[in-house]
């Protein structure tokens, strides 16, 4: 199992556990091993039964997590809010946050066409603003586009002109 505390074997200090269907899990006893949380549940009798629980995500109740401080936010916040770029124009929309391996990750969902994956750095993502229901983006930082537009002639112009 992974945990996303800030100690993995505080998993369950923050109470019951529940799956996607509303099960509750209570952590009887949890130790990292390697890389992974090996956690023993109390509603769980056997090793059969435990291994079915492989890959099933577990979350605990919002209202147990720590108050966000100014500034700071929880990363299922940003799933749902409007992405626009620096000028204003609409993105899109935040559909998913991934981690794998390297940073994180936001998936948005454009207007149309399939969904792209950006950063989730200061460079790409210079502002959030959840009260508004939004995220601002640099498309540049962002990989949304290549490069900005050269304005005027670039190095090497005037000699091409003058030959």
């Amino acid at each position: 199992m992974s945990s996303f505390t800030a100690d993995p074997e505080d998993l369950g200090a923050y109470g019951p556990l529940f799956d996607a269907r509303g099960r509750r899990y209570t952590v009887a006893s949890a130790r990292v091993q390697k890389n992974v949380v090996i956690v023993r549940f109390a509603e769980i009798a056997d090793r059969d039964a435990a291994e079915r629980l492989n890959g099933t995500e577990l979350f605990v109740e919002r209202d147990v997590l720590p108050e966000e401080e100014e500034d700071d936010f929880y990363i299922a916040d940003l799933v749902g809010l409007a992405v626009e770029a620096l000028g204003g124009e609409p993105v899109g929309e935040v559909v998913g946050v991934h981690d794998f391996g390297a940073g994180d990750i936001l998936e948005i969902r454009p207007p149309r066409g399939a969904t792209v994956m950006i950063p989730f750095s200061q460079a790409a993502v210079p502002e959030i603003d959840l009260e508004a229901g939004r995220i601002v983006v640099d498309p540049l930082a962002a990989g949304l586009v290549e490069s900005e537009p050269s304005e005027g002639p670039g190095p090497g112009d005037d000699a091409a002109e003058a030959s």
